[in-house]
C-alpha cells in the first residue's frame, strides 16, 4: 500500500514510470488513451487532441500590468512537441481557447511562431474556435472550425448543456482536489462519464476549476463521473469519495 507521502506526490511506486503515463479510456464505445501531459490520443485516427492551450496568456496579463514570466507559450509548445513526438500523430485537434485572445498573434514572438509551424508540418491541424479565440488568424495555418464531427463523435470547445453523449470538449479546465490520509493536493484532471469527456487545460498558465464546482453539474448531472488525475509522473484514477471542494 502506498504511504501518505507517495500519495501526496502522486508518483508511481515502481521504476517503470512509463506504465503510469498513459491510461486507456472509452468515450461512447470508442477507445482513447489519456496522456499525463493532459492530451488525449485517438489510436483509430492517429489523432492527438488538446484543449485550452491559451497561447500568450502571459503577455495578455502583462498588457494589463500583471507581470508574469513571459515564457508560457514557449513552455506549452515544448510540452506539445514532446507529446507529439511520443505518439507521432498525423492529426492534431485543438479544442478552442488555443490563443488567450484574438490579439495573441500580434504578441507571439517569431521563435514561437516558427516552433508552431514546425509542429504543423506534414500534419493535419484543426483549430476549434473558443470563447477566447473566436477568430484564428490565417497566419497560423490549419483548418478552422466551430466544431468537428468524426465517426459521430463531436469535438467542441464548450460542453453542451444537458444529457449529451458522443462529445469531447474543453473549456472548463477540470481539476481535482484530493484528500489522502489528511494530505490534500490539487491537480488538473480528465473527467468523464463514459459518454462524454472534458479534457484538462494544456496551457502552462491555464489553471483549473474544481470538478465539484456547480459549473460541472449541467454537464454530468448526477450520473456520476470518473476522474483521472495528472500526477508528477503518471495518471491516476481517483475514487469520487476522495474528491474535496475548494
Amino acid at each position: 500500500m502506498r504511504n501518505a507521502t507517495q500519495l501526496l506526490e502522486l508518483k508511481p511506486e515502481r521504476l517503470d514510470v512509463g506504465e503510469f503515463s498513459r491510461q486507456p479510456l472509452s468515450v461512447s464505445g470508442l477507445a482513447f488513451v489519456a496522456d499525463v501531459s493532459g492530451a488525449l490520443y485517438w489510436p483509430a485516427e492517429n489523432a492527438l487532441i488538446v484543449a485550452d492551450l491559451h497561447f500568450e496568456k502571459g503577455s495578455a496579463f502583462a498588457a494589463r500590468g500583471l507581470m508574469l514570466p513571459p515564457y508560457d507559450t514557449s513552455a506549452t509548445l515544448e510540452r506539445l512537441a514532446a507529446t507529439l513526438d511520443a505518439y507521432n500523430a498525423e492529426t492534431v485537434v485543438c479544442l478552442g481557447d488555443s490563443f488567450h485572445d484574438n490579439g495573441a498573434d500580434g504578441r507571439m514572438c517569431a521563435q514561437d511562431r516558427e516552433t508552431l509551424a514546425i509542429l504543423q508540418e506534414d500534419r493535419e491541424w484543426i483549430w476549434i474556435t473558443g470563447n477566447h479565440d473566436t477568430v484564428i488568424p490565417e497566419c497560423f495555418g490549419g483548418h478552422v472550425l466551430p466544431e468537428l464531427n468524426v465517426s459521430g463523435l463531436i469535438f467542441r470547445h464548450e460542453p453542451a448543456q444537458g444529457r449529451v453523449t458522443h462529445e469531447i470538449a474543453g473549456h472548463l479546465h477540470p481539476a481535482a482536489r484530493v484528500s489522502f490520509h489528511g494530505h490534500v493536493i490539487r491537480r488538473p484532471c480528465f473527467v468523464g462519464n463514459g459518454n462524454r469527456l472534458v479534457l484538462p487545460a494544456f496551457g502552462t498558465y491555464a489553471g483549473g476549476l474544481n470538478v465539484l464546482d456547480d459549473a460541472f453539474a449541467p454537464v454530468f448531472g448526477s450520473d456520476g463521473v470518473s476522474v483521472l488525475v495528472m500526477g508528477q509522473e503518471g495518471l491516476y484514477p481517483i475514487a469520487s469519495r476522495l474528491l474535496k471542494e475548494d
